[in-house]
C-alpha cells in the first residue's frame, strides 16, 4: 500500500492550510485544513490531523478530527482516535482504537452502497 514518501511533517511541525501530493506522504507533527491525494496518507502515532481529509489509503495511527474520504482504504491502528465520519469501501480498526463518528461504506468506485428496498 505506500510507496516511498515524498514528504513528512515532523513532529514538532504545526502547519496550516492546504496539502497535496502524488504517492505517500506522512504526518508526524500536526496538520489543519484539507488534504487532498489519489496516493496514501500516513498519520503516524502523536500526530494530529484537523480538518477535511480526501485520500486514496489512510493509515492512522495518531488522532484524527474531522472527515476522511478515502476511495480505497481507512486502516485505524492503536493508539488511534478518530473523531468525525468516514467514507470508504474498506475500513479496518484494531483493538484499542477510539473512532466516534459515523461510517458509510462505499463501492471502490466512490458510490454509496445502496442497502434495502
Amino acid at each position: 500500500m505506500a510507496s516511498e514518501i515524498v514528504g513528512v511533517i515532523c513532529k514538532g511541525m504545526h502547519i496550516e492550510g492546504r496539502m497535496s501530493f502524488e504517492g505517500t506522504a506522512r504526518v508526524d507533527g500536526s496538520f489543519k485544513g484539507e488534504i487532498t491525494t489519489d496516493g496514501t496518507l500516513l498519520v503516524g502515532e502523536g500526530a494530529r490531523v484537523e480538518g477535511e481529509i480526501h485520500v486514496g489509503d489512510i493509515v492512522v495511527s495518531g488522532q484524527v478530527h474531522g472527515t476522511i474520504v478515502a476511495k480505497e482504504r481507512v486502516e485505524l491502528k492503536a493508539p488511534a482516535k478518530v473523531f468525525g465520519d468516514i467514507k470508504t469501501p474498506t475500513l479496518i480498526i484494531s483493538e484499542g482504537v477510539v473512532f466516534e463518528g459515523n461510517c458509510v461504506m462505499t463501492e471502490k468506485t466512490g458510490e454509496t452502497r445502496k442497502t434495502g428496498t
